[in-house]
């Protein structure tokens, strides 16, 4: 049950909080926040699963209070996306990795910022790593089956045994959706293959759930080989 909070009387010595993210965290799991299901930025707070967060609007207001510059994300859309990426990372992120992360590339980041309290992972730009981050999304990853399977190559799966691939289960109208509602900018997709992106779309228009469909069955026939 959500308490209505005097953020004065917060700590017993009147504790001041700075804009660091240090003190923003703490000032969060002081009112009640559970930050592991919650991405931080400077300026916003996204959170990533409403329930599990406690991130309540009593909650939201007592931070505001405190913190009325960083404004608090509520979106479904990226919410369902943590949740669709979640059911990857959780199996494959093992604690206290260090990971290496992709260069500008913003939904990454934020899905992968609270498993730096999740897991104690340490997000690298650089150096030594124990899983690298492929970007790749559904539809470029489904392309990229069609595409091989066209050649005559069979299939070849862009996953590595040392990566994650956070947005494997993630469509591009998702991302970009969320991309747009947030103000930035819409990814574009990395295969352009003539005939795979022409049967994509062939497909889109018959089966819409085709692309998860066709990943499913690709891992598994890789599974067997």
């Amino acid at each position: 049950m959500d308490l209505m909070f005097d953020i004065s009387g917060l700590t017993d010595d009147e504790e001041e909080f700075s804009s660091s993210k240090r003190d923003v965290l703490k000032f969060l799991k002081i009112i009640g926040v559970d930050t592991r299901f919650i991405s931080y930025t400077p300026d916003k707070i996204y959170i990533n699963n409403l329930r599990f967060s406690k991130f309540s609007r009593t909650r939201e207001s007592t931070f505001n209070r405190q913190y009325p510059e960083i404004e608090v994300v509520r979106n479904k859309l990226f919410q369902k996306i943590c949740a669709k990426s979640s059911k990857i990372l959780s199996d494959e992120i093992k604690p206290n990795s260090r990971i290496l992360m992709p260069e500008d590339n913003f939904i990454v980041e934020l899905l992968m910022e609270p498993y730096t309290r999740k897991y104690g992972v340490e997000l690298v730009s650089e150096g030594e790593y124990d899983l690298k981050v492929n970007p790749i999304i559904l539809d470029d990853e489904v392309n990229n089956i069609f595409e091989t399977i066209f050649k005559g190559e069979g299939l070849n799966l862009s996953k590595k045994n040392n990566e994650i691939c956070p947005l494997i289960n993630v469509s591009i109208d998702w991302i970009n959706s969320f991309l747009e509602m947030d103000g930035r900018d819409a990814l574009e997709l990395e295969n352009s293959n003539a005939l795979a992106v022409s049967f994509s779309e062939f497909l889109e228009d018959v089966a819409p759930q085709y692309r998860e469909n066709v990943l499913s069955a690709a891992r598994f026939i890789d599974s067997k080989n």
